[in-house]
């Protein structure tokens, strides 16, 4: 088995990443969304959560929600395989959308042999366009508001992340440039997988 986690700041392009990866059928846990459940559940924001959920339960409880995922995964796989009912993910590849912490980081390295991190940047300036247009819950349209939550997630300790990545991706041009590097890197790492 195989993990690869991308990391980068609001509106870097994560989600290509990930949409490039499902063409791959490589399968996805995203952390935003393990925050969004439970922001659901307690009726409080995502952001808020965010803080609360590690305040409550450590730095690790993302991460660890999110191993236990890929765990079930890769073990559906192998049943799936076993009575001839393949889901497509023949190389046992998969992917952790969105971490932010070196913390998550450890976590993942403990549980996956060879993991590696990609990092995906792109300007504050062109982030917060692509924010704007994108306008899921969680985003925000005021430059304030964005900036405050690009230091919520420093805190977290991404600058560290990105900066210790196994791959850097600068997501400055066209996206069809963004999906060909990224499916460069991910077929580099489906044949060199362990």
């Amino acid at each position: 088995m195989k993990v690869i986690g991308v990391t980068g700041l609001p509106g870097s392009g994560k989600s290509v990443v990930s949409r490039v990866a499902k063409t791959l059928k490589i399968p996805i846990v995203r952390m935003g969304d393990v925050i969004r459940d439970e922001a659901e559940k307690r009726g409080s924001t995502p952001g808020e959560v965010a803080v609360k959920l590690r305040e409550e339960h450590g730095e690790f409880v993302v991460a660890e929600r999110c191993v236990e995922s890929i765990k079930n995964l890769y073990n559906q796989d192998l049943n799936e395989k076993s009575s001839e009912k393949s889901s497509g993910n023949v190389d046992n590849v998969y992917m952790i959308e969105g971490i932010r912490s070196p913390y998550e980081v450890e976590i993942f390295r403990k549980n996956f042999k060879d993991f590696k991190v990609i990092a995906v940047h792109s300007t504050p300036k062109t982030r917060f366009k692509r924010l704007k247009k994108r306008m899921r819950d969680d985003d925000f349209v005021e430059l304030s508001q964005f900036k405050k939550r690009d230091e919520r997630e420093l805190k977290f300790g991404i600058g560290n992340v990105i900066a210790t990545a196994d791959y850097m991706i600068v997501n400055e041009g066209p996206v069809k440039k963004l999906k060909n590097v990224v499916r460069g890197v991910l077929k580099n790492e489906m044949q060199n997988k362990s």
